[in-house]
């Protein structure tokens, strides 16, 4: 997909806007006008919210369509989920079950909820499966476009500006995607991936382009008033293009709705309540590599352990700013054992103090 807008794939009969008012303007750089989407002169700078559908061949066919979309399902969509993530000063720790229902059915119990993507970012998804598979597929393919126009990484927040860019005109619609990042930025002198978001986000028609021309100024705003020089460390100008972005975890929350949350701790699905309780009581911003990935572990557990929707076996992985590592998968099953053999050797435990007790009393009678 990145590779065809790169390269300016050809357009054909079967590509066109899904409406006229889905078309965008472009101009090439001869001045001519067209209403197309993504001709390959745009070199893949218009809105990437155009969908392309085929034409409609009649208008019999056409209203068979619509009436498809009336059709009852023959059963409620339910979606039930634990996944997490966290940072720490180690990096940051994403976790998730393996389970994929459809309400009381159990339709795989090795789903993959935790998906990289990119060597420092991964995303876990809940909610949907066919939609959270297509847009994180489609914010892949954003983020790798921009990566090969500018040679360096879409920060996490400035990707989770993005993919909430482009789930906000579905507000209101049947799709369901609620998706954690976590990931690692680097530090480097970055033109305001930030800024160029929020501004792309409140005009949907503004084309992309700006990104590459980014305007020049002599001064930085702080507070009220411009002073010259170098901004501190960690800031972003309002104008110039030099500002220095820290390094370090990051993670962020997106739904379908277009909401964003950026946290130290989140939790996200019908378990999170239970993965929460742990979470709290546990997390702390200097743990060790190792308590990390206890916790992580602890609290998925305790949430498929209370919540029906979550359960079989936990993927972790782990991110610094060496790129992602993941962890064996490990099956709940062998912790839930392991859980009750510990409560019966406690439980004699206490018998056993409990009849010393009652033989010293008997002793001293």
């Amino acid at each position: 997909m990145a590779l065809q807008d790169v390269c300016g794939f050809q357009e054909t009969e079967w590509r066109h806007p899904a409406s006229p008012a889905g078309a965008v303007l472009s101009v090439n750089p001869a001045g001519e006008i067209k209403a197309a989407w993504r001709d390959p002169f745009e070199k893949d700078v218009g809105s990437p919210l155009c969908f392309l559908l085929p034409p409609r061949q009649s208008q019999t066919r056409s209203a068979r369509s619509s009436s498809l979309a009336t059709v009852p399902r023959p059963f409620p969509l339910s979606h039930g989920t634990t996944t997490l993530g966290f940072v720490f000063q180690g990096g940051v720790i994403a976790a998730a079950d393996t389970r994929a229902s459809c309400a009381g059915l159990v339709e795989c119990p090795l789903a993959q909820k935790v998906i990289p993507i990119h060597s420092h970012m991964v995303v876990t998804t809940s909610g949907s499966g066919a939609d959270c598979m297509l847009w994180e597929r489609i914010l892949t393919r954003e983020i790798r476009l921009y990566q090969l126009r500018h040679g360096r990484r879409l920060s996490v927040g400035a990707s989770a500006k993005l993919l909430s860019f482009m789930l906000h005109p579905f507000k209101g619609t049947e799709v369901c995607v609620a998706a954690t990042l976590c990931g690692w930025d680097e530090e480097r002198k970055s033109d305001f991936d930030d800024k160029e978001m929020d501004s792309s986000a409140s005009d949907l028609s503004t084309s992309w382009e700006s990104w590459a021309t980014p305007q020049q100024a002599s001064g930085f705003l702080v507070g009220s008033k411009e002073v010259g020089g170098k901004p501190p460390q960690g800031q972003i100008s309002e104008y110039g293009s030099t500002a220095v972005c820290r390094s370090g975890p990051r993670v962020c929350y997106v739904c379908s709705d277009g909401l964003v949350i950026k946290a130290e701790v989140i939790s996200v699905g019908s378990g999170s309540p239970y993965a929460y309780s742990v979470l709290d009581d546990g997390w702390r911003w200097s743990m060790g590599v190792d308590e990390a990935v206890v916790l992580a572990r602890e609290a998925v557990y305790r949430a498929t352990h209370r919540d029906a929707y979550s359960g079989n076996n936990v993927d972790l992985f782990h991110i610094t700013e060496r790129g992602w590592s993941r962890r064996p998968r490990e099956d709940l099953k062998e912790e839930y054992y392991r859980e009750r053999r510990r409560e019966k050797e406690a439980m004699q435990k206490r018998e056993r103090e409990k009849q010393e007790r009652e033989g010293v009393i008997l002793t001293k009678r």
